[in-house]
C-alpha cells in the first residue's frame, strides 16, 4: 500500500524524499556490489535485498514523480559503504549495513508505509544472519593480530610513561620501552603457540579411534566390552548393543551413527597443528610488536620529558581509536562508542601507571 497526498508536497517533503530516493538506490547498489563477491545461497540472498530496496524506490519516486529527477545525491554514509564494499566486500561492510539498516527513519515517517518500516527490521536481521557467517569465518590469526596490537599499544604505554614520570634519562625509558615490546611480544607468542596446540591436543584426545573396527573380530561375543564403548561414546543402551554387535559382524546396525566413528573422518595431523600453532604466534608476536612500538617512537627520534609522553600519548589514542572502532565493527556494535572506549581503557592504565612514576620519582629523588 503507497502512501498518497492529498495536497502539492512542500520543499521539505520533496528534500526528505529525494534523500530516501537517493539511500534506497545507494543500498541497492551496496548489495549488487556484495552479491558479485559471493556464490550460492549468499549471492542469491544479496539480490533479494537489492530487488527489495526496488520497491523503496518506487514507492518515493511516485510520491516524488517530476522531482524525482535530477537524481539525488546519496548521504555520504551510503556513499562509504558502497565505496568499501567495491574495495573489501567484508564482514566490515555487512556489520556496517547492519547498521544502516538499524538506523532506518521510516518508523517515525508518516509518508513511509508500515510495509516499509517492516522491511527495513527484516533486512537488518538478513545482514545480521550474513555478517554473523562472516565472522566466523574470520581466522583466529587475525582475531589474534588486532587484540595483540591492542594489548601491545596498552602495556607500553604504561611502561612508558610510568618509568618517564620518574625523571630519568631518555635512554633508560628508551630501553625500558624496547624491553617491554620485547618481553611482551615474546610472552604473546608463547602463550598463542601453547594455547592453540593444546586446544587442538585436547580436541584430539576426546576423538574416538579405529580400536572397535580393529579389535572387534577377536573379542568374544558374549563377553565383550564394545558395548561399554559405545555407551561411554552416548549412546542408548540398545543403540550400543547394536554398534557393538555391528562391528562384530552380526548384521548391519541402522542406529544413530553420529556417536560412532566413520573409518573416512579425516583428522587433523600433527603437521597441521603446529602451523596453525606458529602461524598464530607469529601473528600475536608481530602486532604485539607494532602495538608496542608507537609509545617508544618519541624517544627513538630524541625526544624526552614532557614532549615525549605527550606525543607517546597522542600517537597510542589515535592507534587505540582505530583498534576500537574494528573491534566495534567487527562486534556489530558502533565503531564510534567501541573506540572510545578502548581509548578511555588505554589512556586510564597509562594515567595510572604514570601518577605511580610520578610518586616513585618524588620518594626516589
Amino acid at each position: 500500500m503507497s502512501v498518497t497526498t492529498s495536497s502539492a508536497p512542500s520543499k521539505d517533503q520533496i528534500k526528505r524524499w529525494r534523500r530516501y530516493l537517493a539511500d534506497e538506490i545507494a543500498e541497492g547498489q551496496l548489495y549488487q556490489e556484495l552479491a558479485t563477491r559471493k556464490t550460492g545461497e549468499e549471492r542469491q540472498i544479496l539480490l533479494g535485498l537489492a530487488e527489495a530496496e526496488k520497491r523503496h524506490q518506487l514507492h518515493w519516486r511516485t510520491l516524488l514523480g517530476d522531482h524525482a529527477e535530477p537524481m539525488p545525491r546519496p548521504s555520504f554514509y551510503r556513499t562509504l559503504l558502497r565505496w568499501l564494499a567495491k574495495i573489501f566486500g567484508s564482514v566490515f561492510v555487512l556489520a556496517l549495513a547492519q547498521r544502516a539498516e538499524s538506523d532506518t527513519p521510516y518508523v517515525k515517517e508518516t509518508d513511509a508505509t508500515r510495509r516499509m518500516a517492516a522491511d527495513e527490521a527484516i533486512h537488518e536481521e538478513v545482514i545480521r544472519g550474513l555478517a554473523a557467517r562472516e565472522r566466523e569465518r574470520l581466522s583466529g590469526n587475525f582475531r589474534a593480530a588486532i587484540f595483540g596490537a591492542n594489548d601491545g599499544l596498552v602495556s607500553n604505554l604504561a611502561l612508558v610513561l610510568g618509568i618517564g614520570a620518574t625523571g630519568v634519562s631518555q635512554s633508560i625509558v628508551l630501553f625500558s620501552g624496547i624491553a617491554g615490546l620485547l618481553a611482551g611480544a615474546m610472552s604473546m607468542a608463547a602463550g598463542e603457540f601453547v594455547s592453540v596446540r593444546s586446544q587442538d591436543e585436547l580436541l584430539d584426545a576426546a576423538k574416538p579411534t579405529q580400536v572397535t573396527l580393529t579389535a572387534a573380530r577377536h573379542v568374544d561375543l558374549n563377553e565383550n566390552e564394545l558395548f561399554l564403548v559405545y555407551k561411554a561414546r552416548g549412546m542408548s543402551d540398545e543403540d550400543a548393543r547394536h554398534r557393538a554387535l555391528e562391528r562384530i559382524g552380526v548384521f548391519n546396525c541402522d542406529c544413530n551413527p553420529t556417536l560412532s566413528l566413520d573409518p573416512a573422518e579425516e583428522h587433523v595431523d600433527e603437521a597441521e597443528s603446529r602451523d596453525n600453532a606458529r602461524g598464530a604466534a607469529i601473528s600475536s608476536f608481530l602486532f604485539f610488536s607494532a602495538g608496542a612500538i608507537i609509545p617508544v617512537l618519541p624517544y627513538i627520534f630524541g625526544l624526552n620529558g614532557l614532549p615525549a609522553i605527550i606525543w607517546a600519548t597522542v600517537l597510542v589514542g589515535l592507534a587505540l581509536l582505530v583498534t576500537g572502532g574494528i573491534v566495534g565493527v567487527l562486534s556489530g556494535a558502533s565503531p564510534f562508542s567501541r573506540a572510545l572506549r578502548q581509548l578511555a581503557i588505554g589512556w586510564g592504565a597509562a594515567a595510572v601507571t604514570y601518577i605511580l612514576g610520578l610518586l616513585f620519582g618524588t620518594v626516589l629523588g
